[in-house]
């Protein structure tokens, strides 16, 4: 199959974030869950993500984490998890790259196999995503 490439742009909502070590120590580590809502090429209403998260200041750090998108790619409907990596620098930008979870598509989607990523500048409220994909078995 050959691969496709997409984009759009998500929203982001409910980003809860809990210490897992001492909040006033660096490096540091915390646990975030965050909901996000995509347009354009893949189109979900409500993913669900969970990020661990390593401070190396109070601005600075790096996270990873794996979301839950359940909605369509390009009209075809299933659900898939994003394996997430990311750093985020002092002035508020954040760089982040996602891959398909291996075998984790369903529905139309069985098979899929895919990476992409964002750079999400601070005051952003939609930010923009690409995604370069394949759907196919094997």
């Amino acid at each position: 199959m050959p691969v496709t490439e997409t984009t759009g742009h998500f929203t982001f909502a409910d980003w809860k974030e809990n210490p897992v070590s001492p909040e006033d120590a660096f490096p540091r580590l915390a646990h975030a869950t965050v909901v996000n809502a995509f347009s354009g090429g893949i189109e979900a209403e409500a993913t669900v993500c969970d990020y661990a998260v390593a401070y190396d200041t109070a601005v600075t750090g790096a996270f990873a984490g794996m979301e839950l998108v359940t909605g369509r790619v390009d009209g075809r409907s299933g659900a898939f998890v994003l394996e997430e990596r990311g750093r985020f620098e002092s002035d508020g930008t954040v760089h982040c790259t996602f891959e398909v979870a291996e075998g984790s598509g369903t529905g139309e989607l069985a098979g899929l196999r895919g990476s992409g990523g964002f750079t999400y500048r601070h005051g952003e409220t939609k930010v923009p995503y690409t995604f370069a994909y394949e759907v196919g078995r094997g």
